[in-house]
């Protein structure tokens, strides 16, 4: 799967479960801010991206995770 294509699923899957414009995620953009996640918000969707992308995603990894951008590079980086 390209970059592009992690990048077009991850935004149509994120603004379908979070209710949110797809207009308003650009790489830099803060993903806990963007999506208004709460604790119980941020499981759902580390739920949802090691579902659809059959990867793990570790606790120690989630600071890692800030941005679009940060999230697209991960699961590029750990996908089959």
């Amino acid at each position: 799967m390209t970059r592009e294509e992690i990048i077009e699923q991850v935004n149509s899957m994120l603004a379908e479960e979070f209710e949110v414009e797809q207009s308003e995620f650009t790489p830099d953009a803060n993903l806990k801010d963007t999506l208004q996640l709460d604790s119980i918000n941020l499981v759902d969707l580390i739920a949802l991206v090691q579902m659809t992308y059959k990867i793990t995603i570790p606790v120690g990894d989630l600071k890692q995770i800030q941005t679009f951008s940060d999230l697209y590079d991960y699961i590029e980086s750990h996908q089959a």
